[in-house]
């Protein structure tokens, strides 16, 4: 297990199986977050990325929740230092990630756990889980997207009075707008957030690498560019290839076909 600062706040697990588990770990706050733990969170997604032996990231919150937020007691510490710096921020780290990362979702994720969801590609979330914006609440004004990327999600309506009124958006009512992937038990969660990161291993890693790219890159467009965005990237793929690679490519789907499919 890495030791990514001296009091373990932000845990790193890499796994033989290709699984890497990040976990935040400071329970009795609630995984609450200092400006420490926000460097430290960055720094371990950058370090996944750059570690090939990693092909899926699990993110998750020790104890009772995912996370309840920046630490309110340290808030200035948190908001006027450099907060423009993508080294140290961790979404910035998250949406640059090339690998493909779930999170698990378990009691609170408030206003800036809110917003590191947000940044996950899929989530996992237990029975009566909550996502809260607090940002109206409290006079913070959002910075990791949330204005932004919620209404795109859930749409705008919905979004609007998530915000403006500061009220909790359960997983239950998450899951039928979409945000959520799968609702589970508590006791479930991570078998099934392991479930879905071994599924995902399964596959050509080169692809899922790609797959992600374009989807991301392609929702920041109208439609009309996202296509010929996946129509260019699919011409120079595939001018690109050697024999060679067609041939291991018709391989790996023969050896595939004689398996059994996992099912989500």
């Amino acid at each position: 297990m890495d030791r990514l600062s001296s009091e373990k706040l932000i845990l790193v697990n890499r796994e033989p199986n290709g699984i890497a588990v990040v976990t935040i770990n400071r329970p009795d706050s609630l995984n609450s977050l200092t400006r420490a733990m926000n460097v430290d969170l960055a720094q371990a997604f950058k370090s996944l990325d750059r570690d090939e032996s990693v092909r899926v990231i699990i993110l998750t919150g020790s104890g009772r929740s995912f996370c309840s937020g920046v630490d309110l007691t340290a808030a200035e510490d948190v908001f006027k230092g450099d907060v423009k710096d993508p080294e140290s921020d961790p979404v910035v780290q998250m949406e640059r990630c090339r690998k493909p990362i779930i999170g698990a979702i378990k009691g609170f994720a408030v206003t800036a756990g809110f917003e590191i969801a947000l940044a996950c590609d899929i989530l996992v979330a237990a029975k009566g889980a909550k996502f809260m914006d607090t940002h109206a609440r409290f006079g913070i004004f959002p910075s990791w997207g949330l204005s932004q990327k919620l209404s795109r999600i859930i749409g705008v309506n919905k979004a609007r009075e998530v915000s403006l009124t500061a009220t909790p958006l359960t997983a239950e009512v998450a899951e039928k707008l979409g945000f959520v992937n799968h609702l589970v038990e508590d006791g479930e969660l991570m078998k099934k957030t392991r479930e879905i990161a071994e599924a995902i291993v399964k596959n050509n890693q080169d692809m899922v690498l790609r797959y992600k790219s374009v989807i991301n890159d392609g929702i920041k467009l109208d439609l009309g560019h996202a296509l010929s965005l996946e129509k260019e990237r699919a011409h120079d793929y595939y001018n690109g290839m050697t024999k060679e690679q067609f041939k291991k490519m018709q391989e790996f789907i023969a050896g595939r076909s004689s398996k059994k499919q996992s099912k989500l």
